[in-house]
Parts: C-alpha cells; sequence; structure tokens
C-alpha cells in the first residue's frame, strides 16, 4: 500500500525500522515492566543507540536531523511495546521535556541538558501540574524567588510522568508577584537532595513512574532560566500542541494494534461451532472498530500535516486530541467485549489496554478543557 500523507516512502521506511525494534527488543519485557511498576533505564540509551531519541533534533546536538514527521513515526509505533507506561516515559522524554529546551533554550541549555538527552545520559520530566493547578495553569503557586546567581524553587508538582527517574525536570513556577498567566517562567531544575519525589500508585501505565515533586528551597542557577523572564505561559502553551499531536497519534497507534490483535482472536475462538468473526454480532462490531479507527487517522494525520506546514492548527490539534482519547477508550472497551471472560482476566493483553487508555480524556488538557478550547476557537 502505498504511504498515507503527509507521510512518505521513506517515514515508512522508518516505521519498518521502528517497529523491529520495539517488537525485538521492547515488546517481550512488557508484561514483566508492568508487574514490577517501572521499566529500566537502560531502555533510554538502547533507543539512542537507534537514533530514536533525537529524530528531529539537529545532528550537531547529536540528532539524526529529520523533522517532526520521523518523530510521528515513532510516537505512533511505540503503542506496540504493550505497555503504556513504557510508551508514556519514553513520550515524556522525548516529545514533552525535551522539545522546549530545543524551541526556548540557548547554546549552552542544549549543551547541557538536550545533547545528554538525545544521548540517553540524562532523563527529563515536564513539571507543571500541581495539587491544586492542573488545566488552570494560571493558578500554579510554586514560586522561584531571586538569590545571588539563580532562584530558591519552593512548592509541588504532581501527576510528573517520570518524575522519579528524571535527572532534570522543565519546571513552569511562579517569579512575579503578578497574578495570571503574566509572572510565569520555565526553569530547568537538576533533581538534587532539595527536590524529593513520592512514586503514586495509578489505575493504568504500571510501568512508567508517576510522582509528586516537592521543591524546598531548590537552587536553580540563572542559566537555567528556559526562554525569558515571566514568558513561560507561552512555552507552556507551545509545547501543548506537540503534546497533544503525540496522544493522537499513540491512540491511533493502539487502536491498530488492538484491532488487529482482537481480529485475529475473532478469528481463531470458535463458538456455537464457528468463529466469533462469522456472528454478525461480532463482526459488526469489528468492522465498527476499524472504521472509528479509520476516522481517528484521518483526523489526526490532517491535524499532523497542517502542525508541520506551519498553519495555525488550534483547531485541529484539539480536535485530534478530543477526538481519538475517548475513542481509544471505548475501542479498548469493545475489545475486551470481544474478548469475554478471558479479556478481564490479567494475563490477557486487552484488559491493560482498557486501563492505560483511560489516562487519554484526562492527560494533556481533559475533554472538557478541549470542548472550551474549541468552544473559544469557533467563537461560539
Amino acid at each position: 500500500m502505498p504511504p498515507t500523507p503527509p507521510f512518505t516512502e521513506e517515514h515508512e521506511e522508518l516505521r519498518a525500522s521502528v517497529r523491529g525494534f520495539i517488537e525485538r527488543e521492547l515488546a517481550p519485557h512488557a508484561e514483566r515492566w508492568e508487574d514490577e511498576e517501572w521499566f529500566p533505564n537502560d531502555v533510554f540509551p538502547k533507543l539512542a543507540a537507534q537514533g530514536l531519541l533525537g529524530l528531529k533534533y539537529p545532528e550537531e546536538l547529536g540528532g539524526q536531523g529529520g523533522t517532526w514527521l520521523d518523530d510521528a513515526v515513532l510516537a505512533e509505533e511505540l503503542a506496540r511495546i504493550g505497555s503504556g507506561g513504557a510508551a508514556a516515559g519514553i513520550g515524556a522524554h522525548i516529545s514533552i521535556a525535551t522539545p522546549p529546551i530545543w524551541k526556548f533554550g540557548d547554546a549552552g541549555q542544549h549543551e547541557r541538558y538536550l545533547a545528554p538527552a538525545i544521548r540517553g545520559e540524562k532523563i527529563g520530566a515536564l513539571g507543571i501540574t500541581e495539587p491544586g493547578a492542573g488545566s488552570d495553569v494560571a493558578g500554579l503557586q510554586a514560586a522561584a524567588r531571586p538569590v545571588d546567581g539563580g532562584w530558591l524553587v519552593n512548592g509541588e508538582k504532581t501527576y510528573i510522568t517520570n518524575g522519579v527517574r528524571a535527572d532534570f525536570i522543565v519546571t513552569a513556577v511562579k517569579t512575579s508577584a503578578q497574578g495570571g498567566h503574566d509572572g510565569i517562567s520555565f526553569l530547568i531544575v537538576d533533581h538534587t537532595d532539595e527536590v524529593v519525589s513520592a512514586p503514586l500508585k495509578k489505575l493504568g501505565w504500571h510501568a512508567s513512574d508517576t510522582a509528586t515533586i516537592s521543591y524546598q528551597d531548590a537552587f536553580v542557577p540563572a542559566e537555567n532560566l528556559l526562554g525569558g523572564l515571566n514568558e513561560g505561559f507561552k512555552l507552556i502553551m507551545a509545547n501543548f500542541q506537540w503534546e497533544r499531536l503525540v496522544m493522537a497519534l499513540g491512540a491511533v497507534g493502539a487502536m491498530q494494534l488492538a484491532y488487529e490483535k482482537t481480529a485475529a482472536y475473532a478469528r481463531e475462538r470458535t463458538a456455537f461451532g464457528r468463529p466469533l468473526s462469522g456472528h454478525q454480532a461480532i463482526r459488526h462490531k469489528l468492522v465498527d472498530i476499524a472504521t472509528r479507527l479509520h476516522t481517528c487517522r484521518c483526523v489526526t494525520y490532517d491535524a499532523l500535516r497542517r502542525f508541520v506546514e506551519d498553519e495555525a492548527a488550534v483547531s485541529e490539534v484539539t480536535m485530534a486530541k478530543l477526538v481519538t482519547q475517548r475513542a481509544a477508550f471505548e475501542v479498548m472497551d469493545e475489545c475486551l467485549q470481544i474478548h469475554g471472560g478471558a479479556g478481564y482476566m490479567r494475563e490477557y493483553w486487552v484488559e491493560r489496554a482498557a486501563r492505560d487508555a483511560r489516562l487519554g480524556p484526562i492527560g494533556g488538557g481533559t475533554d472538557e478543557i478541549m470542548r472550551e478550547i474549541l468552544g473559544r476557537v469557533l467563537a461560539l
């Protein structure tokens, strides 16, 4: 089959290479990582050795000199690990923590943080959400006080993916007494003794480390200010577009894998003397899943194309994030139903997939926030 735009033959060659690596090196360990509620840090150097931590980053920093589309291929294929947690931890490093350093950082920050991150020597996290401020970014309370040579940071962040293992956290803080969006800045905070992580238990994504992080007079040198002082809100909004596109791509990848596995199961499992797929009720469920998958892929690829062509694609990206996350959860639920009692058992992949998919309508901006954004864009 020819590639689906905006992807080209070259991207499909990359996809085949990425898929082969994931199926050989990562997927066989998914069940164990889920049980252990951790995947090893050496996954990052393994990814780096394949060039996968720096697909879109410049060669002079150790990257592959590619584009957002190369990263999009990886984002979609990470679902084939079979562990939402492992995919989330890898994705947080590649697609959430390091892009702000690349886009808004200076040469020194690139050398100290981005280049080692591309080599898999340092692991990153993004710290925005707080116990009392999630979607309401203007309500952030973590603050940085200027001191000689830099800043002292105090406050808490929560639900931070890679929050335990991260070597550095790109952290949104208040740097002005002025309220609202105007007094927020980004600091690159090293994970020192004054930055204390407490791991959290979750419904899904068991293999990823998610943490509440407490900053207790954590010193941050002045050269770790990312972007301009009090310009952090602009950086947050810019980063959200790619984060939401990555979530949409991940959902499409997860639905594709779920459809393939469930269709195969329905062909092999017999009931009342014939395969499950021979029963109209099951066949129609699979048709609906395939149709929903195709719809979500079309919406997501359209938003991706607009994003890489530098269009003002807030509406399309928001729609893609909104429609794919709820669809993925409902598709996993249908796949579990087709598996019957077996689907409810932990030994089957679909039990984990259903739990992992539930985060989608919450993370990266809830469904409700997506609708509010669209309401404003559409002047409703």
